[in-house]
C-alpha cells in the first residue's frame, strides 16, 4: 500500500483561483502536477499506484473554520482521508478541536507562515498538548517556504523543543523535519519523538542525506508525502524505491507508517 500523507486540494469552485494565488506566491518556480481538485489528485494517484492521499488543508482565518472542516469531512473516502484545521489564534481553541473531532477527522495541519505564529509559542503549545489528547495526528509545514520571506518561524531547534515537551500523541515535521535545514535536522531533530514526511524532498536534499537520516530517526518515523500538486509523486516513489535500504524500510516509508497512526492496519 502506497500513503501519500502531505497532498493538497481544495473545493472545485476555489480550486482555480486558489491555483493562481499560490503560483503567483512562488513567482511560478513550480509546474502543478494536479488542478488542484479531488479529481486532479485521483488522477494521478490512478497514474502513480497510490493508494490513499491525505489532504492537508490550512485555515488562515477563524471563520473557514466550519466551512473548511466540514468541506475536509465530505471529501473523506476510501482514497482521500482529509485532515482538518484550526485558527490558532483564538482562546476558544478546545470548542474547535472538540468541532473538528466531532466530525471524525483525524488530524489537523499548521502553517506557521500562513497562519502567523510561533511555533513553540506557550499558547501554541497548549493547542498542541489539547489537540492530541483527543487522538488528533498534528502536521506542521516546517521550515522555509518558498512563498513567504525569511526569517521562518520554524526550524529543527523549534521542533525539538516541542517534541521534548509532548505529553504523547503523534506530531508530523513536513519537508523531512524542515525545508532547507537538513544539516540542523540531523544535528538537533533525528531521534526525538516526533515524524518526519519526506514532501518536496529528494530534489532538494539528495539521496545521501536522506539515508542518513532514515538511519538516525528509524524508518518507523518517517512518511512518503508528496506536497502535491507542487511535486511530482512518482519521482518521490521512485527515489524511495532506488534506495539501498531493505524493502520492509521501503515499505514502512511508503505507507506502512501512515497506515499504522491513521489506524488504519
Amino acid at each position: 500500500m502506497i500513503i501519500d500523507f502531505h497532498t493538497h486540494i481544495f473545493p472545485d469552485t476555489l480550486a482555480k483561483k486558489a491555483k493562481e494565488t499560490l503560483l503567483r506566491n512562488v513567482n511560478y518556480r513550480y509546474e502543478p502536477a494536479t488542478d488542484l481538485t479531488e479529481a486532479g489528485l485521483i488522477e494521478t494517484m490512478d497514474k502513480w499506484c497510490i493508494d490513499i492521499s491525505v489532504n492537508q488543508p490550512v485555515i488562515t482565518k477563524r471563520t473557514q473554520l466550519q466551512s473548511t472542516n466540514l468541506w475536509a469531512q465530505s471529501v473523506c473516502d476510501d482514497r482521500i482521508i482529509s485532515f482538518g484545521g484550526i485558527f490558532p489564534h483564538t482562546e476558544d481553541y478546545k470548542k474547535d478541536i472538540d468541532f473538528v473531532c466531532g466530525l471524525g477527522l483525524k488530524g489537523i495541519k499548521f502553517h506557521v507562515e500562513y497562519q502567523a505564529f510561533g511555533v513553540d509559542d506557550p499558547k501554541a503549545l497548549r493547542i498542541y498538548d489539547y489537540a492530541l489528547s483527543k487522538g488528533l495526528i498534528i502536521v506542521h509545514h516546517a521550515g522555509e517556504d518558498h512563498g513567504m520571506p525569511p526569517p521562518y518561524r520554524s526550524n529543527p531547534q523549534k521542533f525539538a523543543y516541542i517534541a521534548d515537551h509532548m505529553q504523547g500523541g503523534i506530531m508530523v515535521a513536513a519537508h523531512l523535519g524542515s525545508h532547507n535545514m537538513w544539516d540542523d535536522v540531523e544535528r538537533y531533530l533525528v531521534g526525538k519523538n516526533i515524524y518526519l514526511d519526506t514532501s518536496m524532498g529528494f530534489e532538494y536534499y539528495g539521496k545521501e542525506q536522506f539515508l542518513r537520516i532514515v538511519k538516525a530517526h528509524g524508518a518507523d518515523r518517517i512518511l512518503f508525502a508528496s506536497d502535491s500538486p507542487w511535486s511530482n509523486a512518482k519521482n518521490e516513489i521512485d527515489a524511495i524505491n532506488s534506495l539501498p535500504i531493505n524493502q520492509t524500510s521501503k515499505d514502512l516509508i511508503l505507507g506502512g507508517n501512515a497506515a499504522r497512526i491513521l489506524g488504519l492496519s
